[in-house]
């Protein structure tokens, strides 16, 4: 067996979360000159997804479960990875405050690209608002329409619109939240909703949108309910984690390479910042097999010449990612078989810590009587009624946290 051959072989664990990516072929086609070998294009596998989109009150007494979103939303990601297919799973975003605040929303679009959504939810902080009501009608208008939700009706697409306040319902140039709600439901957009705290005037309307919306009603405390357990094992998988990264090389033209390091840059900044706890959620996720596109994202030429989608004799010099570029044509095969074969062992390393801490935590859940009252539970159960309406099945019986 040749050396490619072997490092396709050592690298079949990662690469069949990310044999298809949209956009790569035409890409890399476009890096070719007419001589060059033509790149063998895979025929897609129709795979189940989900689009979700949080809807989050950023005002002031938002702050402990703003902290909680950003120590879950990587077991939330988990969570719907977890279905006996694994889908493919967009997130996006949409920021609230109220007129008069720094911003009235801020909002980013669906992607697979979770690192770069998490980035942005780093940057949230707890200020402003203080009348009571805030601007829910156009945070929720804006998740169901500014939004880049996929067309087709077998994908599970949901809202989970979080905070404590009712939405304002005298602003005249509103577009009042019945409105989008039922366009929502037109549009197959099913809305969860999630009421922090017991502020008087939100419980009716939160309940309202939800059965509009064909969703839950949850209500959790102002800190948000989680299960947030710290485990012996989140300590490595971070570390792990951070040296999965690393085996990351973007090619292409200048543009798709800045792409590349934009989404190293994130990643470097969560190892930085983020909790070990919320670093290990992550890099379960990654080892997911639904995880595989958010890891290495698009133009990653390890994975591409690994799994046969590319030939890197055909990928001209200037393309190449900076190592590569100074290197003989041998050289080049062999630090990306290298590449190959170390981000193999990693994710084989990871996956099995993933699931000694997986152990860990379920055996602290059930001294602790269960966690049936938890947001993770709940948000779980949402999901598994939700999704099998989209194909997704959930046999586990708990979440992942």
């Amino acid at each position: 067996m040749n050396q490619k051959l072997i490092a396709a072989a050592l690298f079949a664990t990662t690469a069949v979360t990310v044999v298809f990516f949209p956009g790569i072929r035409a890409t890399v086609a476009s890096l070719q000159t007419p001589a060059a070998q033509p790149v063998r294009v895979i025929a897609p596998h129709t795979r189940a997804r989900v689009d979700v989109v949080f809807v989050l009150d950023t005002t002031g007494s938002m702050g402990g479960l703003i902290a909680a979103a950003k120590e879950k939303i990587w077991s939330i990601a988990t969570t719907m990875a977890s279905a006996n297919e694994a889908p493919q799973i967009r997130m996006g975003l949409v920021a609230y405050r109220d007129r008069g605040d720094a911003y009235v929303t801020r909002r980013v679009d669906l992607s697979s690209d979770l690192d770069g959504m998490y980035a942005q939810l780093m940057d949230l902080r707890a200020q402003g608002g203080g009348d009571g009501p805030e601007s829910v009608n156009e945070a929720l208008h804006e998740a169901v329409h500014a939004m880049s939700w996929s067309a087709s009706d077998d994908v599970y697409k949901t809202v989970f619109l979080v905070g404590d306040a009712p939405p304002h319902m005298d602003y005249p140039d509103d577009v009042p939240y019945p409105q989008t709600v039922r366009a929502a439901a037109r549009r197959g957009i099913v809305i969860n909703t999630i009421q922090a705290g017991r502020m008087p005037g939100t419980e009716q309307p939160w309940q309202h949108i939800a059965q509009l919306g064909g969703g839950a009603f949850v209500q959790v405390g102002t800190q948000g309910d989680a299960v947030a357990i710290a485990t012996p094992f989140d300590e490595r998988l971070a570390a792990l984690s951070a040296k999965l990264d690393a085996t990351r090389l973007y090619y292409g033209d200048a543009a798709e390479r800045a792409r590349g390091e934009r989404k190293q840059a994130a990643s470097s900044r969560l190892h930085a910042e983020a909790s070990a706890q919320s670093q290990a959620r992550r890099a379960a996720f990654n080892a997911s097999a639904s995880g595989g596109t958010n890891l290495l994202g698009e133009q990653e030429l390890v994975d591409d010449v690994a799994s046969g989608r590319v030939e890197l004799d055909a990928i001209p010099a200037a393309a190449l990612p900076e190592p590569l570029r100074a290197l003989p044509a041998a050289k080049r095969s062999e630090l990306l078989e290298r590449k190959a074969a170390e981000r193999s062992d990693l994710s084989r390393q990871i996956k099995a810590l993933a699931g000694e801490r997986d152990a860990y935590i379920a055996d602290k859940v059930g001294a602790m009587g269960g966690a049936r009252d938890s947001l993770d539970q709940k948000l779980y159960d949402a999901v598994r009624a939700q999704g099998a309406k989209a194909g997704l099945s959930y046999e586990s019986a708990a979440p992942r946290y």
